[in-house]
């Protein structure tokens, strides 16, 4: 039999309705005619799966359980997990360009505006027809055409220890605006322990900080100027002046260089750290840490004065290169993913609800934030994939990071996104 290979390498309020059954047992109902992994057999192929995933990660290790029963049942299908390094997005865009193309690649929020030219259409496979209302504005095209299977329907918000926050004095509930999150922060900081942990050494976490503040200082009409491509450097500015805030004031964690995502879920899990500005999985990676830790997320404080909102949109979702040479290989492996015990299996590892309907996801010690907080709190899109241009996520990692680490002033970090906007903007 042929085994996987491993191969090392560089509208959302619908929510309310699909995150009622998300307390359920975790193996969701069978519809009839889902395939399985039997009733693929017969198949053969080669496929090369670029999961997006840390090769240390829960959920890596969750694709490699469910591909190892895919294959059981199809002797002659190969499939290559890639894991992650911490840049998926410069290699898959590495990949495109060089014609070097994967069989089948995590799309990170950009299935529709970025890779649909590379994609195969899928929204002919009967798992379409139970995509989460809640992912159709960001994935289904106009025509109706759909370029992957979701995994999860990612909302994120401000991760937090709860135990750590009561030690200080405060409940996730009562901070609703930065003044009172800067407040709770000194007071973590005062008690010894770090308030906002983040990961410097696999970088991307740093360009959240963006994605999270940003939806909260733009007006309607700023944000408008954006689409338009017209970088407003004012309300771009406030991200960043809260990053070098929290940097002067010592909230950060001071193995920041080396730190890992992993790092931000031991931390969590051991009340080592108040607050971090990352998704989900890494609550998901705290309680494999410590089952009995209060890890949660709330929302984040807007920096105009408006209501409190989380973040959300297309992220853990599968798509088929529109040229491989095992096209039916690739469709049945995502069908059997779609299949309810294995979709819903895969969320609870992200952390989020299923994409699908026909899935449930016990998020065990996240089901509490998710009832409180999902389709009654506003989410809005990440902000870069809506009103940054292709390419800018480096210039937004690269910029934060200088400011975080005192490489750069603000001012500077900011003459640097301007100008990245305008040249990536020009291109676009």
């Amino acid at each position: 039999m042929k085994k996987r290979l491993l191969v090392p390498t560089a509208a959302m309020a619908a929510l309310c309705t699909l995150l009622a059954g998300c307390s359920g047992s975790g193996q969701g109902t069978q519809p009839s005619e889902t395939p399985n992994a039997s009733q693929a057999a017969g198949l053969s192929g080669d496929l090369e799966f670029m999961t997006g995933a840390a090769v240390d990660s829960d959920l890596y290790l969750k694709y490699e359980e469910l591909t190892d029963a895919f294959l059981a049942a199809n002797p002659d299908v190969t499939i290559e997990l890639v894991p992650s390094s911490t840049d998926h997005e410069g290699e898959v865009k590495t990949r495109l360009a060089s014609g070097n193309i994967p069989d089948i690649w995590m799309t990170h929020g950009w299935s529709l505006l970025r890779y649909s030219e590379f994609l195969t259409p899928l929204q002919d496979e009967k798992w379409a027809a139970d995509l989460s209302p809640a992912l159709k504005p960001a994935m289904v095209s106009p025509e109706g055409a759909l370029y992957a299977l979701p995994i999860d329907v990612d909302i994120a918000g401000i991760l937090y220890n709860e135990d750590v926050l009561k030690a200080a004095g405060w409940q996730a509930k009562d901070i609703t605006t930065w003044e009172a999150f800067d407040k709770a922060a000194a007071d973590i900081a005062a008690s010894g322990t770090t308030a906002i942990y983040t990961a410097g050494k696999d970088r991307w976490p740093t360009g959240l900080f963006v994605d999270w503040i940003a939806p909260g200082a733009f007006s309607e009409e700023q944000l408008k100027a954006m689409s338009e491509h017209k970088f407003q450097r004012e309300p771009y500015q406030v991200a960043l002046d809260k990053v070098a805030q929290w940097r002067d004031a010592g909230y950060y964690n001071p193995d920041y260089s080396s730190a890992t995502t992993d790092d931000i879920s031991a931390a969590l899990a051991e009340g080592k750290a108040g607050f971090s500005f990352l998704m989900n999985f890494v609550a998901v990676g705290a309680y494999t840490y410590n089952p009995d830790a209060k890890v949660g997320f709330m929302p984040i404080p807007s920096a105009s004065g408006g209501d409190p909102y989380l973040v959300g949109g297309e992220k853990n979702a599968l798509g088929i290169w529109k040229d491989t040479k095992s096209p039916e290989a690739a469709k049945a492996y995502l069908a059997f993913l779609a299949q309810p015990e294995n979709l819903g299996a895969l969320a609870k590892t992200a952390g989020s609800a299923p994409g699908l309907t026909t899935a449930t996801a016990d998020l065990g010690g996240l089901q509490a934030s998710f009832d409180t907080y999902v389709g009654k709190v506003e989410t809005v899109p990440y902000f870069d994939r809506v009103y940054m241009p292709n390419g800018a996520w480096d210039s937004i990692v690269s910029t934060t990071e200088s400011v975080l680490t005192k490489q750069a002033s603000v001012s500077d970090a900011l003459d640097k996104v301007a100008a990245d906007f305008e040249q990536l903007s020009a291109g676009n």
